[in-house]
């Protein structure tokens, strides 16, 4: 099916009240959209845990980077057999494998509790992650092919701003039932010891992780019904082999805009996870907030992001992806670098606002590359999916940078990458748009 690609870029010449969905395209628009939330769930859990896991298991801060590096080899790894199922079954197939995956995945986290091996929690991570691979290589193409071209950058905006929100509701429900509030100081360690009590208290923090993963993956599961019970519409691509063989368009490898898009997910995501993954370690060593004080105000800067999510969604009626993102790009490097000199509530400000301003990035980077991608779609979202490892790799080398403040310059140079990217690397060449069905 060939759709013509609109001639001009420039939104504002655009139909504001351009309908995001058709008609008869709701439901299933909305069930994927929900899967938004579902996923930014556990991705936020992470940053609880990061911190859980030091004092439960009494862990350095680039060994309890290891959940991340587990979480993401998960996206890694999986991203690609999603694409391979999804290109033979339908992206509804991928949905529920993923939701499978991912609810299996929260229901180990029991049994890893009842062993408390740090390593069999990285497993059940491996194992969400895995499912949140299938999940995030079907729903992104999804929802930018579930409409008309001409608003895909709105629609994946949109459907990505209830990402955050799940963000937020795992921040919260972490902060309030995963940490206990308790802080203990040496001394009282050392008495805990003495009184052989130490090792019991270690083993009630691990287990206050057990609950809220159990409950998660119920919710999950009886999602994955829901969708198993609504019919799918053709998204407006053929991707039979008939037509995959007949299609001689150039290899994704030759898309420049396709292959740097990789490349900027890859340092987004890193810097994304990165700011977050710290961010209580950052509150806690340059002022007097307390964890569970220090977790309220990340769930700040995951309100900010969705805040910005929304606000981006309105922006990008009037403006390019590309400019959008070039400009946020360059702000939140300038940022970030207030936070690493200005260390303290200053700096704690800052990350919240970097929040605000990395929040459009991840889906105006994966609607730039994908665009006209045609039948190789599918396997251009994975690759854009499997870049998500950039946070694990990204989060251990901040672990690896001496100062929780000076491990900051390393998302800040990410945002750089960003917005050279966005003004100089995002634009197809011509003949690649004729014939998108994107």
């Amino acid at each position: 099916m060939n759709i013509t690609p609109p001639s001009s870029q420039n939104r504002a010449a655009r139909d504001p009240h351009q309908r995001l969905v058709p008609q008869g395209r709701i439901l299933p628009f909305v069930l994927v959209t929900a899967l938004f939330f579902l996923w930014g769930v556990p991705n936020n859990f992470n940053d609880i845990l990061i911190s859980q896991f030091m004092k439960s298991f009494e862990i350095s801060r680039l060994q309890a980077g290891l959940v991340q590096f587990a979480f993401y080899m998960g996206y890694f790894l999986l991203a690609m057999p999603a694409a391979q199922l999804m290109r033979r079954a339908g992206y509804k197939a991928g949905i529920l494998v993923g939701l499978i995956l991912y609810g299996s995945g929260c229901m180990l986290f029991w049994p890893a509790a009842i062993v408390t091996k740090y390593w069999v929690f990285l497993m059940a991570l491996f194992v969400i992650a895995s499912g949140l691979a299938f999940l995030e290589t079907a729903a992104s193409p999804f929802i930018v092919q579930v409409g008309d071209v001409d608003t895909a950058e709105q629609r994946i905006n949109f459907s990505q701003a209830f990402n955050p929100l799940g963000s937020i509701s795992a921040v919260l429900v972490g902060s309030r039932f995963i940490f206990s509030g308790v802080d203990l100081s040496p001394a009282q360690v050392a008495t805990m010891q003495a009184q052989h009590t130490y090792a019991a208290y270690l083993h009630s923090e691990t287990m206050r992780v057990v609950a809220p993963y159990l409950i998660l993956g119920a919710v999950v599961l009886f999602w994955a019904v829901l969708i198993g019970l609504t019919p799918f519409p053709h998204t407006g691509l053929d991707y039979s082999q008939n037509t995959i063989a007949k299609d001689h368009s150039r290899p994704l490898r030759a898309r420049k805009h396709f292959v740097f898009a990789v490349v900027a997910q890859f340092l987004y995501v890193g810097a994304q996870v990165g700011v977050w993954s710290f961010f209580i370690s950052y509150a806690k060593t340059y002022t007097q907030l307390s964890q569970r004080e220090a977790g309220y105000w990340l769930t700040g800067a995951l309100v900010a992001f969705t805040a910005g999510r929304f606000v981006s969604t309105w922006l990008l009626r009037f403006l390019s992806g590309s400019t959008l993102l070039g400009i946020f790009g360059v702000i939140n490097a300038v940022i970030c670098t207030v936070a690493i000199l200005r260390p303290g509530m200053m700096g704690v400000w800052c990350l919240i606002a970097v929040s605000f301003f990395m929040s459009t990035m991840y889906p105006t980077i994966f609607a730039l590359g994908v665009k006209g991608l045609g039948t190789h779609t599918k396997t251009g979202s994975a690759f854009i999916v499997m870049s998500i490892v950039g946070g694990a790799a990204l989060t251990l080398l901040m672990g690896i940078v001496p100062g929780v403040a000076r491990s900051y310059s390393v998302p800040a140079l990410c945002f750089v990458a960003v917005a050279l990217y966005a003004w100089f690397l995002s634009k197809p060449e011509p003949d690649e748009l004729v014939g998108d069905g994107v």
